[in-house]
Order: C-alpha cells, then sequence, then structure tokens
C-alpha cells in the first residue's frame, strides 16, 4: 500500500467480476481495526445477505429487487460483498437507486458487514442517464479515514450505482459538483467510473 499522503488514480471504472476488492493482511487488519464498530451505530433497512456475488443484472420492474454493497473483512482480506434489498414496484430506475443508495447510506444491520462511507452522508440525487448513472452525495461522504478507507466508500457506491447494468458509468457529485479528488490524502477519480477498470486496476 502506498504511502498515505501519496494520490492514488482510479481509472475509468471499478470492478466487472465482482471478485472482490483486496487488502493485504497487515493493511486489512488495520483497516478493520479502523472501522471496527461502524456497521452498529445506527439503525438500518434489513437486507439479505448474499456473500457470493455474480455480476447479474437486475430488472427492478419485474424482481423488485436491488443490491447494496458492503464491506466484508475475509481474513487478510476485504470484499466487497452484495446485500439483495427487496422494493416496491417500480417501473424507474432512478427511483430504484435512490431506495438503494438511501438503505446503503443508513448503513448495515448485521455484524459481519460494515462501511467506510462516513455516518451522516446524504443523498442528494441520483438519476440514470443516456450517459450513465449519476449520483450526488453530500458534503460528509469526503470526511475522514485514510486511502484504503476512501476507496472503499467509492467502490460501495460505484457498485450500488451499477447493480442494474454492472456496464453502465458512473458519475460522482459531492454537493453538486463534480468529485475530483476524494479526501485530505488526495484519492484523485477520472469520471465516469466503471466495475471493469477498477477490477484490473485499482486495489484497496
Amino acid at each position: 500500500m502506498q504511502e498515505q499522503h501519496q494520490s492514488r488514480r482510479i481509472p475509468l471504472a471499478i470492478v466487472a467480476g465482482l471478485s472482490a476488492v483486496v487488502l493485504a493482511a497487515g493493511g486489512g487488519t488495520a483497516w478493520w481495526a479502523w472501522n471496527s464498530g461502524q456497521s452498529s451505530k445506527t439503525p438500518q433497512v434489513t437486507t439479505t445477505a448474499q456473500l457470493s456475488p455474480s455480476p447479474q443484472r437486475v430488472q427492478a420492474s419485474t424482481q423488485n429487487s436491488v443490491q447494496i454493497y458492503w464491506l466484508k473483512n475475509s481474513g487478510n482480506r476485504i470484499q466487497v460483498v452484495p446485500s439483495a434489498l427487496t422494493l416496491q414496484d417500480t417501473n424507474s430506475k432512478s427511483a430504484v437507486l435512490e431506495d438503494a443508495f438511501k438503505s446503503l447510506l443508513a448503513g448495515p444491520t448485521e455484524a459481519q458487514f460494515t462501511t467506510t462511507i462516513p455516518q451522516g452522508t446524504k443523498l442528494r440525487g441520483v438519476e440514470v442517464k443516456d450517459d450513465g448513472v449519476h449520483v450526488d452525495l453530500s458534503q460528509e461522504f469526503t470526511s475522514g479515514g485514510g486511502s484504503a478507507s476512501m476507496t472503499g466508500r467509492v467502490a460501495q457506491v460505484l457498485y450500488t450505482a451499477t447493480s442494474l447494468n454492472p456496464d453502465a458509468k458512473v458519475w460522482i457529485d459531492v454537493e453538486g459538483k463534480k468529485l475530483e479528488v476524494l479526501g485530505g490524502e488526495g484519492l484523485v477519480l477520472e469520471q465516469p467510473l466503471t466495475r471493469k477498470n477498477f477490477q484490473e486496476d485499482f486495489e484497496l
């Protein structure tokens, strides 16, 4: 893992295969210790965990479900794992993702999952457009944590935003402005983001 004050660059994307983002054993332990207790602080929306994700498209209008993504400590690895969320009938992809993000920002209910999205982060808006999924978050999203924490929270947003279409491009805004550098450690984001390049080029 690089030094804390060194800029990191996410190319154009995020994991296509959901094989999980990996930390070295030492880094994973330190990261997990930093995040311990995060998952139990806020009452959450109940979800059903699926620990072996597969990159399947979710048609919310017919299946009434969407996936949200948490982080899970697995020995010397930190994995990005999906959890299925059942929703009311809707034909609007933007509405489906809005409900998904509200549950994501509320935090996990199960002890084996955690999140590095800072508490108090609010969804200002999410919209599915022709050029991809646009997510607008509040300023709290940029606060706290080291490079592993910041990378983890970007992964959670990216995977959740692409749960209806794993190949979709994602644009992340904070307070209505394009997010170019995340946090004091300078995690540089090249947007739009996708799963594929994240898996190929980036590690927690």
